[in-house]
């Protein structure tokens, strides 16, 4: 191995997705020579298997349905039918755009960009294409990849991962979706709006399930009203191939076929054989620990994203890749709050929510120090317009700030900002009351809901 020792980084960064390219492009900005090492895209799995290529599959869903239902708006219009190649055009073209101003920001900020694959040879460098890439510090970010249960091979045939299924060269006529989280719901949503007969398998009581149980409970309520399947409570047992498709058998001994089965039961860190074990680094079940600055136990090598144990969200991996460029460069640094996080399921209905569920109020106040309050979006004008259900969940500490906003309803995922600053600015709901939201948005349920909260409600009834 060529030991390249005159250039000696600031920060060597392996993994080029959401947390590794946001500490780069943060690091150099504030002047840190930092060298970034990718061996497929710039990107990551975020920008080219998950995020952005889902949200574009799930809008052309949305249009898909509008089209379907658009004689209920007064429009007269046929739907004849999904061309999956110019979907997936559409969904490369997105893609390929935010691409390229990525790798433009890359080279604007003058980070030494090297493609290959790396791996870490001591607590100060990574070996990549023959050459020892030498740091000050080191930033693991190699990310992760979708996961499996014991026995259950995922083929790319007719068993399946996320990464296979936004390839996916048809709208296959039924479909079992094994995991009822975000990925699951998600797909399930899209296929169904393609046409797709799907059926939703969750372990676990419910939907989406680490949630407020009020948003999953409507979440099921709107899977139902649109004929999505789902089965909940009893784990997965065996999966076998039929003449034309796939069986899934569960415990309890229920069975279901369809076309394609879609494991989706997470994702996985990827740290295998990549000499982070070797160089003493802390591990548990592959991921790496880190305390709340996202340092390791080796003093010049700290991690984020999808490889530690914290919200597998892209947001997540920004936040984090920020806070260790700031930390190297000298800045005064505030751990995260992943209670803090905003969290947007982008199914229809879509899910949003930040701040801590009312079960986990409970459990932290006392039952007795907890106040829900609920405001159903049929209240809302816009909402009305948009033809959408679903309601506003607020969770408040008696006399006390609001701790938790849980939202079910399209577009929702856009009204998760004002909730943000709610949770994390500590917000009574009087305060929130008195600022103007405008009319007809659906943001403006937001305002509505904490009037009700505050004890002034407008359009809702006491």
């Amino acid at each position: 191995m060529a030991n390249d020792a005159s250039t000696v980084f600031d920060l060597v960064i392996l993994g080029g997705g959401s947390g590794g390219y946001a500490a780069a492009l943060r690091g150099a900005q504030l002047g840190l020579d930092v060298a970034l090492i990718e061996k497929d895209k710039v990107g990551g799995t975020c920008l080219h298997r998950g995020c952005i290529p889902t949200k574009a599959l799930l809008h052309a869903g949305e249009v898909a349905d509008q089209a379907r239902e658009s004689e209920q708006f007064g429009v007269k219009a046929t739907f004849e039918g999904i061309d999956v190649a110019a979907v997936h055009k559409y969904k490369d073209g997105v893609i390929s755009g935010l691409y390229k101003g990525l790798q433009g920001l890359i080279a604007s900020r003058k980070v030494t960009y090297i493609e290959g694959e790396g791996r870490l040879s001591s607590p100060t460098s990574v070996d990549v294409n023959g050459q020892r890439i030498q740091g000050r510090h080191v930033l693991l970010a190699t990310g992760s990849v979708p996961k499996s249960l014991p026995g259950l091979e995922i083929d790319g045939n007719r068993i399946i991962s996320s990464d296979h299924a936004l390839v996916l060269d048809r709208v296959p006529q039924s479909a079992i979706v094994l995991g009822g989280g975000v990925i699951g719901v998600e797909f399930a949503s899209a296929w169904k709006s393609f046409g797709t007969d799907v059926t939703v398998i969750e372990g676990l009581k419910h939907l989406v399930p680490v949630e407020d149980e009020n948003s999953s409970k409507l979440l099921e309520r709107a899977f139902r009203k649109r004929g999505i399947k789902f089965n909940l409570g009893t784990f997965f047992s065996k999966a076998e191939y039929t003449q034309n498709g796939v069986k899934v058998t569960l415990a309890d001994g229920k069975e279901f076929e369809a076309e394609v089965l879609l494991v989706a039961v997470g994702r996985g860190p990827v740290s295998a054989g990549l000499g982070y074990e070797e160089q003493g680094v802390a591990m548990d079940r592959g991921y790496v620990l880190v305390d709340e600055y996202m340092r390791t136990n080796v003093p010049t090598i700290s991690a984020v994203g999808d490889l530690v144990p914290t919200l597998q969200l892209a947001h997540v991996g920004f936040a984090e890749g920020i806070l260790v460029a700031e930390r190297l460069a000298g800045l005064k640094t505030v751990p995260i709050d992943y209670d803090g996080v905003p969290r947007v399921t982008y199914c229809h209905p879509e899910v949003a929510s930040v701040g801590i569920t009312e079960a986990k109020a409970k459990e932290i106040y006392g039952a007795d120090k907890v106040v829900a309050l609920k405001y159903n979006l049929a209240g809302n004008g816009k909402s009305k317009i948009l033809n959408t259900a679903g309601e506003i969940k607020l969770v408040q500490v008696k006399d006390g700030a609001v701790v938790g906003v849980h939202m079910v309803g399209d577009r929702m995922g856009e009204q998760v900002g004002e909730a943000q600053l709610i949770y994390n600015w500590e917000a009574l709901p009087a305060e929130v009351a008195q600022l103007i939201h405008a009319h007809p948005t659906q943001n403006e349920a937001m305002g509505e809901a904490h009037l009700a909260l505050a004890g002034k409600p407008l359009h809702s009834h006491d």
